[in-house]
C-alpha cells in the first residue's frame, strides 16, 4: 500500500511537477477523516446498515451462555450481542476494539445450527475481535481510500486545465504521460486487490484462532458446511459491509476470487478437516 501511494505521488510529480505536492497530504487527510470516523463509530454504523437489534441475556440465555464460554476460553471481555431478523444463516463481529465489540447473528443461523456449530461461529467472530481485525480493515481501507481519492483528484486535474503544467514540467514527453496515466488508473485497482487479499487472510486467521479457542475444528467445519449448503443470502449485502459476515453475501456472484473478501468456503472447510485429522 505504501508503494502504491508513493507511485501515485510520483506520477503526479511526473505529470504536473512540484505544483501538485500539496495534494498528497490533502487526499490522505480526507481518507483518514472519513475512514477513521467510520472505524470509531463502526458498531453503530453497522447496526444501522444491517438492522441488527441489541438484546439482553434474558432474551436468549443459551446464546449468551455459549458466548460466555468462548470469552472465558479466549480471555476476552463479554461483547454486546445483537440479532438480525433474516432467514439467511450468517453472523458478524464489529466494534473498534475488544472493549467495544459487538457480535450479531441472524435469526436464520440460530434456527439451523446446533450447539457445536454455533459455538464454532461464535469463536470465529470473537477471533476477529481478538485479532483486532476491525483495526486492520480500517488501516487497509484508509490507505486504499487515500489512493482512490488522490488518483481521482489527479485524473480530474489532467482533464481540466492540466495541459499547461504538463507541458511546462515534462516537455510533453509522451512516454512519461502514458506512464503517469497508467499509474493513476491502475493504482486504485491494485489497492482494492490488496485490501481484498488482507480480508481473506484475516478470515483464514479467524478460522484458525477459533479452533484455538474451542479445540474443536469439527464445530466450525460443520457450521461452514451448513452455510455452504444454504443458498439464501442476507438482505443487507452491500459491498461496504460484505467483508464482516462469516460468509460473504456476494459469494456466487460474477466476482473474481482476487476481489473476494473471503476465501472460498470449500477451501476453509478443507483446512478445518485437515486440522481435525491432526487431533
Amino acid at each position: 500500500m505504501g508503494v502504491l501511494v508513493w507511485l501515485v505521488a510520483l506520477a503526479a510529480l511526473t505529470y504536473f511537477g512540484q505544483s501538485t505536492t500539496a495534494i498528497v497530504p490533502i487526499a490522505v487527510g480526507i481518507a483518514l477523516i472519513s475512514v477513521w470516523g467510520s472505524y470509531y463509530g463502526s458498531d453503530k454504523l453497522v447496526l444501522t446498515m444491517t438492522g441488527a437489534k441489541l438484546i439482553q441475556e434474558s432474551d436468549n440465555p443459551k446464546l449468551f451462555g455459549l458466548i460466555q464460554e468462548i470469552t472465558i476460553a479466549s480471555g476476552l471481555p463479554m461483547p454486546k450481542v445483537a440479532i438480525v431478523i433474516d432467514s439467511a444463516p450468517n453472523a458478524f463481529a464489529t466494534g473498534r476494539n475488544q472493549d467495544h465489540a459487538l457480535i450479531a447473528f441472524t435469526t436464520g443461523i440460530l434456527d439451523v445450527m446446533d450447539r457445536d456449530q454455533l459455538q464454532g461461529v461464535i469463536a470465529h467472530e470473537l477471533a476477529h475481535v481478538a485479532n483486532r481485525d476491525t483495526l486492520v480493515s480500517a488501516v487497509a481501507a484508509t490507505t486504499a481510500g487515500a489512493i482512490a481519492i488522490l488518483s481521482d483528484m489527479l485524473m480530474r486535474m489532467m482533464w481540466f486545465g492540466g495541459g499547461r503544467d504538463r507541458d511546462r514540467n515534462n516537455n510533453g514527453n509522451p512516454i512519461l504521460l502514458v506512464f503517469s496515466l497508467l499509474i493513476l488508473i491502475l493504482a486504485p485497482i491494485a489497492a482494492v486487490l490488496l485490501k481484498s487479499a488482507i480480508s481473506r487472510k484475516r478470515e483464514s486467521l479467524a478460522d484458525a484462532t477459533a479452533v484455538a479457542f474451542t479445540r474443536n475444528p469439527a464445530g466450525l467445519r460443520s457450521a461452514l458446511e451448513v452455510l455452504a449448503a444454504d443458498s439464501t443470502v442476507v438482505h443487507q449485502k452491500s459491498n461496504s459491509i460484505a467483508h464482516i459476515w462469516i460468509e460473504s453475501p456476494l459469494d456466487g456472484k460474477a466476482v473474481s476470487k482476487m476481489f473476494s473478501t473471503h476465501p472460498p468456503i470449500a477451501e476453509r472447510i478443507a483446512v478445518l478437516k485437515a486440522m481435525e485429522s491432526l487431533n
